[in-house]
């Protein structure tokens, strides 16, 4: 998730042109991989946006907040996927809508969420894109999860945060950074 930006980051072509690294080349300081990793250097900007069949679990606690295999994974350069789940996927009536919007100059603008199990309550926990720009259709009617306090797995794996806190992506072990986030990543 990003600040709302300038109003010249309405057309994509600028938006494009304001990022050094768009996933065509890996800068000197990305990690090198082994066979079966992935760079987030080598993820496009404006990212893509894929379907993973790997099955994801978020847990709150010892409740089960969300199960897909439908997730929509969003590949963005130099950033850990965010994982979409469908709101299918997701247990009925965890979610409350919180305050607060961002507009993502790929994505539009999205709408936040929280999780509320009776008197329990964890704020600003997630987030969607209700009316996503051309592009980013796949993730009309999914939800991402911040994954900080909770216990997040995909494909039985346990899903370590983006560094940073401010964004949402998971990092699973198949990934190679460094990753948006990290001390000194501001110019990025």
């Amino acid at each position: 998730m990003r600040s709302p930006p300038s109003s010249s980051f309405n057309d994509e072509s600028l938006a494009a042109g304001h990022w050094h690294w768009r996933g065509q080349a890996r800068p000197a300081f990305a990690h090198p991989t082994t066979p079966g990793q992935e760079s987030v250097w080598d993820y496009p900007r404006p990212p893509r946006l894929e379907a993973d069949p790997r099955e994801v679990v978020v847990r709150w606690g010892e409740l089960e907040v969300a199960r897909s295999t439908r997730t929509i994974r969003v590949l963005e350069t130099a950033h850990p996927p965010s994982f979409y789940i469908p709101l299918a996927d997701i247990a009925p009536g965890l979610l409350e809508l919180a305050e607060g919007t961002s507009l993502c100059e790929w994505k539009g603008p999205a709408r936040y969420w929280s999780l509320v199990d009776g008197a329990r309550r964890l704020a600003k926990v997630a987030w969607s894109y209700p009316r996503p720009l051309p592009g980013s259709e796949l993730i009309q009617d999914a939800v991402a999860f911040y994954c900080h306090d909770l216990d997040c797995r995909v494909g039985g794996a346990i899903v370590v945060p983006q560094p940073g806190g401010f964004y949402g992506g998971w990092i699973t072990p198949e990934l190679v950074g460094p990753f948006k986030g990290e001390p000194g990543t501001q110019g990025w």
